[in-house]
């Protein structure tokens, strides 16, 4: 038991290191919490809604972001739920593109687009892949996704090795501790304290 407590105590140490080097790399532009922080509270200046959508575990993540911006006490809304309005010029989306394009993501910012909204891009790929092209404005997440696992695995040497965090893990890890920072930011922007926040979650549970 004393083995295996240790254990997970130096795996989570390890994650949790990783996540938090992505934050002290360069990136392309502002930093991602300045660019979205921004746009987010621009959007409800406006009086816009906004809209996330990223496919898998990218996806995974911007719902529970979104989950949060309603307890902000903002119009936020899932692509594809039931309920989700139609996108309009006030609104944003907000999209992940971790390895630089996705045909759903470039085919759902296109349509953003094209209704006049803003499209913030979350990418680790600002400078290729094929959702840039619809972006408004791009939040730069310099971490491994699947556009470069392979070699970040094998030093590019060709060798094999079991990463802790595979394929796109990384990227996704640090969009959750980025949202974190986000919503607290967002609070001090809009003016929310944390019961506030509280009074919006759901007590159908």
């Amino acid at each position: 038991m004393a083995e295996s407590t240790a254990l997970v105590s130096t795996l989570a140490s390890q994650v949790c290191n990783q996540i938090s080097s992505v934050f002290s790399k360069p990136t392309s532009g502002p930093a991602a919490l300045d660019v979205i922080v921004e746009e987010v509270a621009a959007a409800a200046a406006r009086d816009g809604r906004i809209f996330v959508y990223g496919v898998g575990r990218e996806g995974l993540m911007l719902k529970a972001f979104c989950m949060r911006l309603f307890h902000l006490g903002l119009s936020a809304h899932c692509v594809f739920d039931m309920t989700t309005p139609p996108i309009a010029s006030p609104d944003l989306l907000i999209a992940s593109a971790g390895p630089g394009g996705f045909s759903t993501v470039d085919a759902i910012c296109g349509v953003a687009k094209s209704n006049g909204a803003r499209v913030l891009l979350l990418t680790a790929q600002p400078n290729s892949g094929s959702s840039v092209k619809y972006a408004s404005v791009v939040a730069h997440i310099p971490a491994q996704t699947m556009a470069d696992d392979r070699v970040a695995a094998d030093g590019g040497g060709g060798g094999e090795s079991r990463p802790l965090l595979p394929m796109g893990s990384l990227y996704e890890g640090a969009m959750f501790v980025l949202f974190e920072i986000v919503v607290f930011k967002l609070a001090e922007v809009l003016g929310k304290d944390p019961e506030d926040v509280r009074s919006r979650h759901t007590n159908l549970e």
